[in-house]
């Protein structure tokens, strides 16, 4: 199939783009095209128009601030694996980013659209969530910053007005622990994850001091697994820690779908949990 008709905007400053969401109805913003390009194909979505995001260059870049990494929307998922300032503090992203689709897929593919699309599956709004990542959204009627947490609004919808874009996303340094691991199962390498877990681990000797743990692929958004958090503070960094740890993250309320079961993506949870927190103490002790 092909799409259906629609018109084509190509603004190449924010300032253009607001004015063009205030105008347009039914518009659709095109950033990597990843997700939408087989959604227009397939009819899944039909605007009238299309408004292409890539000649808008302010929208990219990647720029380290004293608290904080600010990513552009626009900016490639393949640039943010290179980038020096994002991945010196946040290893983590380049890991899990090796874990999207494949080279051609992050070559094209955005920071921003991913959020966007927030697929349940998606890496990037699993570390998002991890890392307690805060979000640049402007429409015509300004600009506001939300928390990762209060982004997904349900099932690949996230807290974003018709007339607003993503512009950019903040990973606050203070969330950076020592120790970082993110590890998914899928059915084939570049396929969509039955189950993520993104772990950051900070330790003081051999006990943990903090901890941060997000799951992707089990509900319709990104979950953070807060109580397990709060139960690993203070605790030996041992396997037994983690063992117990497991066990909470095994009852986790995760959807059934065509291919596996709730109780399989339980199970699949508690095993990703206690290896991707085994990886991220010991990366934890390298790094002291």
């Amino acid at each position: 199939m092909k799409s259906a008709p629609f018109a084509y905007h190509d603004p190449t400053t924010v300032h253009e783009l607001m004015g063009l969401l205030a105008d347009k109805e039914n518009a659709k913003l095109l950033a990597g095209g990843q997700s939408l390009m087989p959604m227009l194909n397939m009819r899944y979505a039909m605007p009238d128009h299309v408004i292409d995001l890539n000649g808008v260059a302010s929208l990219a870049g990647i720029v380290e601030t004293d608290d904080a990494i600010e990513i552009g929307a626009m900016t490639r998922q393949c640039d943010l694996m290179a980038a020096a300032p994002a991945n010196d503090r946040f290893p983590i992203l380049a890991e899990a980013l090796t874990q999207v689709g494949h080279f051609q897929t992050r070559n094209r593919g955005t920071v921003g659209g991913s959020l966007c699309h927030l697929d349940p599956s998606a890496e990037l709004p699993c570390i998002a969530a991890a890392t307690d990542a805060r979000l640049a959204i402007r429409g015509p009627r300004g600009e506001r910053e939300i928390a990762m947490a209060d982004w997904p609004l349900a099932y690949m919808t996230p807290n974003l007005e018709a007339d607003e874009a993503l512009i950019g996303i903040r990973l606050p340094k203070r969330t950076a622990l020592a120790g970082q691991a993110f590890l998914e199962f899928a059915r084939r390498h570049g396929d969509f994850a039955i189950a993520g877990v993104a772990a950051m681990v900070s330790l003081e000797g051999e006990t943990i001091e903090g901890a941060s743990i997000a799951v992707a692929g089990v509900g319709s958004h990104p979950i953070r697994l807060r109580e397990v958090e709060a139960a690993l503070e203070g605790e030996p960094a041992n396997e037994a820690t983690f063992k117990a740890a497991a066990r909470e993250a095994r009852g986790i309320e995760a959807m059934s779908d065509a291919y596996v079961s709730g109780k399989y993506r339980q199970r699949l949870t508690g095993v990703l949990v206690e290896r991707a927190l085994t990886k991220a103490a010991a990366r934890a002790r390298e790094a002291a």
